[in-house]
């Protein structure tokens, strides 16, 4: 009687934490398998990192790509844009290819959530076959942590953390209003893509659907809106020094939102 092989998949979102556990977990994984779900609609940079990390792993990244692109769920969400409650962009084009790739065997999945963040045991998958691990949680590894390990690999920080607070798709609603000026003076091209799926013509008589609640992407890059929200976010920060000191990537909180997609963010 065969018994049935165990495989170990470590999935890969571009970002700091999954980085870290991929460096981390070098050598103590059998077997394992390296992944990336790729929307077709990632940052730049996130590629770029990516490459440098399988370079640095000596061992290729697996890309799994959704059988439609972003264009063809979106017709067939009538143009609903994905938000926080719908998630349908996560469901389709993360877990749905992650959960293909899996199919029906054994899997143990490898999951980057740290120490410090131990409540976010949100969904990923709920296959009853596939096996999630915190070895970051089980080592006690927290945000300090996981910065040490990218500096001494020699990979750092990705480069959108400089404008960005997390992974993901370029058009990710959890970004912070700040984070869309940054999409917009970073990526001028990708931020009119991501406008030009928002519907906001009431003349028409269709409903209004925008990445933002009650402002549309044209509106928050009018130049005076702009202005607007830097100031409002130098106040933030400002206040923020005033109660803890500044580290690294405190620019953003990247931990403000536990309600985050976890497969697309960690």
């Amino acid at each position: 009687m065969s018994t049935q092989k165990e495989r170990h998949i470590l999935s890969l979102s571009g970002g700091k934490d999954s980085t870290a556990l991929a460096i981390y977990m070098q050598g103590k994984i059998p077997n394992v398998e390296y992944i990336f779900c790729d929307t077709g609609e990632e940052l730049p940079e996130t590629y770029e990192y990516l490459e440098k990390l399988e370079a640095f792993l000596g061992q290729q990244i697996f890309r799994l790509n959704p059988d439609r692109p972003f264009t063809h769920y979106l017709d067939i969400y009538r143009g609903v844009l994905p938000d926080a409650r719908t998630r349908w962009c996560t469901r389709m084009l993360k877990i749905k290819p992650f959960e293909d790739y899996v199919g029906t065997d054994k899997v143990v999945s490898y999951i980057a959530i740290r120490a410090d963040e131990e409540h976010r045991k949100g969904y990923i998958s709920t296959k009853p076959n596939i096996e999630p691990r915190y070895p970051f949680i089980e080592d006690g590894l927290n945000k300090e942590d996981v910065i040490q390990i990218l500096e001494e690999s020699g990979l750092g920080i990705p480069e959108y953390y400089k404008w960005r607070s997390r992974s993901g798709c370029y058009f990710c609603f959890f970004q912070q209003k700040i984070e869309w000026v940054g999409l917009l003076e970073k990526h001028p091209d990708l931020f009119e893509k991501a406008a030009a799926f928002e519907k906001d013509n009431p003349e028409n008589g269709e409903r209004r659907f925008t990445w933002i609640e009650r402002e549309s992407l044209y509106e928050l890059a009018d130049p005076s809106r702009v202005s607007q929200i830097k100031q409002n976010s130098l106040a933030k920060k400002a206040n923020s020094c005033e109660t803890k000191p500044q580290k690294l990537l405190d620019l953003f909180d990247d931990d403000e939102d536990d309600s985050s997609c976890l497969i697309c963010h960690l």
